[in-house]
């Protein structure tokens, strides 16, 4: 775990607070936690163009608080990284209250994945399968609140949905009688991966509970944002794959601006961005404004002086 010398004092009074954020009445608009992809140096891009909160990628709680090592390389922060939620996989209340410990200086609050699907996460006990163990969820949640001394620290947690909807609705509704902060609901149920997403489901569970509920699945840009938002009555919406392909779309932006290429470059070499994912951001968040001959070209590159001279040849950047 890396930052650059944060007072713990100003960590602990983030001046915004996501909950006070929820309640504004205005749309949060919340960068997803993404694997590999929503680390530092991307947080610090999506924060210029209008993100109000950011998630870290999924952190397996028991390889953090058992490895010096996996802490330095899955959690770098610094100053300008708030208001920040950090996502743990945990299947374990004690583990993971331990790990919440470790990193309550420096961020807002923690998430419990109970919505990623991949086998390996289900197979570990993490993931999409906890929405079925509302108890051990229940464990979780109380033993990091008791826990952690800190009382405006969230814990959160992130869905999917069942194919009964009244099994979703009565999981949201003991989550917030447990003491859950807020509740994000990717609107798919474990099997569905690219079918349209059930923002009626969304909106039910909305109805059922008066924490902040955030919507997320398939939004790419700020009008479809908008329009979930009131579609669903959330509190926010979470994006993924729109923020990848463009970064500024929350400012507005239908594809990614020029400027955005090259505030990623400053950044991304500032916070030393190792190679594949600098040159693989640049690929998706080039990918609108490329053509195909372009992209075999941009795509085959293969160091950063590389791609900085494409870069200054073809757009000046």
């Amino acid at each position: 775990m890396r930052s650059d010398s944060i007072p713990i004092t100003i960590c602990q009074e983030r001046k915004k607070d996501p909950i006070e954020m929820f309640h504004s009445g205005q749309l949060v608009k919340i960068c997803a936690p993404m694997v590999r992809y929503s680390k530092l140096a991307f947080r610090t891009l999506v924060r210029k163009y209008s993100c109000d909160l950011c998630y870290t990628p999924m952190i397996v709680a028991a390889d953090f608080v058992r490895s010096v090592k996996a802490r330095d390389s899955e959690f770098t922060t610094n100053q300008g990284d708030w208001p920040l939620i950090v996502q743990f996989a945990a299947n374990d209340a004690r583990l993971l209250s331990d790990a919440a410990q470790i990193v309550c200086p420096y961020a807002n609050g923690i998430d419990i994945n109970c919505g990623c699907p991949q086998r390996w996460a289900v197979a570990e006990g993490y993931g999409a399968c906890l929405i079925n163990k509302p108890e051990l969820i229940r464990d979780m949640v109380k033993q990091v609140k008791n826990q952690v001394e800190n009382p405006r620290f969230s814990v959160s947690i992130k869905i999917r949905i069942h194919d009964d909807l009244t099994r979703t609705v009565d999981l949201c509704q003991k989550a917030e009688a447990t003491g859950v902060s807020w509740i994000t609901v990717h609107g798919r149920t474990i099997e569905e991966r690219h079918q349209p997403v059930h923002y009626d489901a969304i909106k039910m569970i909305k109805e059922s509970v008066s924490i902040p509920v955030v919507a997320n699945g398939d939004i790419r840009n700020l009008k479809e944002a908008e329009n979930v938002w009131q579609m669903t009555g959330t509190d926010g919406v979470m994006v993924a794959r729109g923020l990848l392909s463009n970064p500024a779309m929350f400012a507005g932006y239908e594809e990614t601006p020029l400027k955005c290429i090259w505030d990623w470059v400053d950044i991304a070499l500032e916070l030393g961005t190792p190679f594949m994912c600098f040159h693989q951001h640049l690929m998706y968040m080039m990918e609108k404004i490329t053509s195909r001959q372009e992209k075999r070209v941009f795509n085959a590159l293969s160091s950063t002086s590389a791609v900085l001279d494409y870069l200054t040849d073809n757009y000046g950047v």
